[in-house]
């Protein structure tokens, strides 16, 4: 299975980034991991449209609201399955526009706080790490 976060606009504090891009770097030892940054909904849906056959997920307040072991859980079945690429789409300031979230066929809420873009980004990057330390069994979760 490969992760891509795919992100409306930047992350441009860099201290966030420098968060982010460790995660990342984790991540990418037990799943092949990339950032898509792009500009707007329509690129994203471009990108989106390029690759039907990804499974979007889409972070909203309104969605599935997971514990770490239960997100793990549900990534390991993805991946059992034979989920090829897992998207994860992340707003910018501004949220979605309307037509964006249609395309996800599953809702994650990080929280029912609500965090700055960048914040949110990092958080979902430090999520992922901790789910794929829970499949290895490695101390980091405890």
């Amino acid at each position: 299975m490969r992760i891509r976060l795919l992100m409306l606009g930047k992350t441009r504090r860099a201290e966030m980034r420098a968060i982010l891009d460790d995660y990342v770097k984790r991540i990418g030892r037990s799943c092949p991991i990339e950032i898509t940054e792009v500009r707007d909904g329509n690129a994203a849906l471009k990108k989106l449209d390029a690759d039907r056959a990804a499974t979007v997920v889409v972070l909203d307040a309104s969605g599935r609201n997971l514990d770490s072991n239960a997100l793990a859980k549900w990534l390991g079945e993805l991946r059992d399955r034979g989920t090829r690429e897992l998207v994860f789409l992340c707003g910018d300031a501004d949220g979605f526009p309307d037509d964006l979230p249609k395309r996800a066929q599953h809702k994650l809420s990080l929280s029912a706080m609500t965090y700055s873009h960048e914040l949110a980004r990092v958080v979902l990057a430090e999520q992922l790490y901790r789910a794929f330390a829970i499949l290895s069994g490695s101390p980091y979760p405890k």
